[in-house]
């Protein structure tokens, strides 16, 4: 089948960020008296808005510790430079691409997505066909509002979207959108089950590779 619109996740899709946030949220929530291993942090957090997280840590642990949002963002800061990269093959996936009209729909904060995109050079690709549910709707994944806003927003039926999403979250928001989702095991944080966690919720497809995602689109190789 042919789209009209791709439409990328964004964290563990296009940045390789999961493993160095998920990472740095547990040691922080450890360090502050919340132990969290990384699977925990993993199995809880992955894939939800900070807003969304934030509930998570206070249901867990009765409070949210004050300096745990600073702690996390100087932490990350320090580590980024050298630890962030994108997954691989995102970079001649979207050359591939050609014209076809792609977009970011994502739970992170718009200026994440900026700053990254532009970290690495892809922000040409994308433009501002950047949808943040931070900003742009009211519900995070796994509702399907970001997915349908910007679905919208490109002038696309949601029927005629093609979703690239990581986390199971991310992908029972794509299919409650009524788009197809493709289940992306290319990033670090990749786990022994991810597959089958991501069938479970609903993917219409699953790729360990971009490479497998152009085949299944039919894109032919850039010369």
């Amino acid at each position: 089948m042919t789209y009209d619109l791709v439409i990328f996740d964004f964290d563990g899709v296009v940045v390789d960020s999961e493993t160095l946030a998920n990472q740095v949220l547990a040691d922080e929530l450890t360090a502050l008296g919340c132990p969290t291993s990384l699977d925990e942090a993993f199995d809880t957090y992955m894939g939800f808005g900070w807003t969304d997280c934030l509930l998570k840590v206070e249901a867990r642990w009765g409070a949210v510790p004050a300096e745990l949002r600073p702690r996390v963002d100087a932490m990350m800061t320090a580590r980024l430079p050298a630890e962030l990269r994108p997954v691989t093959g995102v970079e001649a996936f979207l050359e591939r691409l050609g014209t076809l009209p792609r977009c970011i729909a994502s739970s992170s904060q718009p200026e994440w997505l900026s700053s990254r995109l532009a970290m690495f050079g892809l922000d040409p690709h994308f433009g501002d066909r950047l949808f943040s549910a931070a900003l742009h709707v009211k519900r995070s994944k796994p509702h399907p509002d970001i997915y349908l806003h910007a679905a919208e927003a490109m002038g696309v039926a949601p029927s005629r979207a093609l979703v690239i999403e990581d986390s199971p979250i991310g992908v029972r928001a794509g299919v409650a959108a009524g788009m197809t989702v493709v289940g992306l095991l290319a990033g670090t944080h990749i786990r022994d089950g991810h597959a089958d966690r991501l069938r479970d919720a609903g993917a219409h497809h699953l790729a360990t590779s971009f490479d497998e995602i152009a085949e299944l689109i039919g894109l032919r190789e850039t010369a």
